[in-house]
């Protein structure tokens, strides 16, 4: 495709940071860039404890280990999410209780989670789709009133806020991703964010293949042993290497995508308002990271027709999740409600390209093809 739907980004020093730490001689996890990673999230977002992880799937597994889940525990989760917010769970034996979307977001319907609420229900991990904040107040004080943890998925989400919060700072724990489709990115990556502190502790003993190494190396025990369960959470320092270099560039690709995310806004909204489509809605209490635009379409044949034709000029857009209530895997084990909502995000959302080295030029291409396919 001439204009793919994402392109990794060189934005700075990552080349030479990833040269510094082959020099450095130390290539296994929880070096030097690693520790400036985490020191990063610590710091400009509040986080109590930030550990580096291979992936937002491990930070996410992680997270499922932190609550010592038991066969038959329950966890809701929106339905339209990627598999790894409901894996992370599942494979701790977890039941998985689907929300619906929301009619105007894909976030989680949160005036529906009450009733999801049983006496097995152990947690609330709402996903913030797209970098759009879910409406976390109440859905802490659900947590708060039933002795639940909340868990953000803010893979998507970094540098987004709730009013002035920033994602990823306000549920007990979050994980973020830093795949090459992430706005920051390191191939793949991730980070566990710990905000309650009863977590923390044994958070670094999982991340350490269930060992006390970390605080062994800091002086803090006599003695490096094996003390829980765990496994090979730490990603190597070239990714922490590659991954610095772009959190340095934070404010610089930031501004890039917001700017595009807006271009595609004005350029299409007159089409949304004559009913040809949907555009992204933002909440009053959502401030977004830029991270998908996206088009709902009118149903599924519009949207593979609108795909096809951009495919025949050379650009690639990509429809988003499959509901997972209605997955192969678990839809025997789904409790048969209908999800109209996450069904239709499912058959009618359409991705359009965003990426740091998208220019005005391949932009306004899209943008053209778009009006085209609707005049």
């Amino acid at each position: 495709m001439r204009i793919p739907f994402n392109k990794p980004a060189l934005a700075g020093r990552e080349l030479e940071y990833i040269q510094q730490a082959v020099s450095n001689g130390h290539l296994s996890g929880n070096g030097a860039f690693t520790r400036q990673c985490q020191t990063f999230f610590e710091h400009r977002y509040g986080i109590q404890k930030a550990l580096l992880t291979t992936s937002g799937t491990a930070a996410l597994e992680m997270a499922a280990l932190l609550l010592d889940l038991q066969p038959g525990d329950e966890v809701i989760i929106p339905s339209f999410t990627f598999t790894s917010t409901a894996n992370a769970f599942v494979l701790r034996g977890a039941r998985i209780v689907f929300a619906d979307s929301s009619a105007s977001h894909p976030n989680m319907a949160v005036g529906q989670v009450a009733a999801l609420i049983t006496r097995r229900t152990r947690a609330i991990v709402p996903v913030h789709y797209a970098g759009v904040a879910c409406d976390m107040a109440p859905i802490m004080a659900l947590a708060e009133h039933h002795g639940l943890v909340v868990i953000e998925d803010a893979a998507q989400a970094i540098e987004s806020f709730y009013l002035d919060r920033p994602l990823g700072s306000i549920g007990h724990l979050a994980a973020f991703s830093f795949h090459e489709t992430k706005n920051i990115s390191a191939g793949e990556g991730g980070l566990l964010a710990i905000n309650d502190p009863r977590f923390a502790a044994r958070a670094e003993i999982l991340w350490e293949k269930g060992t006390n190494r970390a605080a062994f190396f800091r002086g803090e025990t006599a003695r490096y042993q094996w003390v829980d369960v765990g496994s090979s959470f730490l990603p190597p320092e070239l990714t922490a290497a590659y991954l610095l270099a772009q959190l340095e560039q934070l404010a610089v690709i930031q501004q890039q995508r917001l700017r595009q995310w807006n271009r595609y806004y004005a350029a299409l909204l007159p089409l949304a308002q004559a009913g040809c489509f949907a555009v992204p809605t933002l909440p009053d209490y959502a401030r977004h990271n830029g991270h998908i635009f996206y088009l709902i379409c009118a149903d599924r044949t519009q949207r593979q027709a609108l795909i096809q034709q951009l495919a025949a000029a050379g650009i690639l857009a990509v429809f988003h999740y499959q509901t997972l209530h209605n997955s192969t895997f678990y839809r025997a084990k789904h409790d048969g409600r209908d999800l109209p909502h996450a069904t239709r995000y499912d058959q009618c959302l359409v991705r359009l390209p965003l990426y740091y080295e998208l220019t005005e030029a391949d932009q306004q291409t899209v943008i053209d093809v778009v009006r085209t396919f609707f005049a």
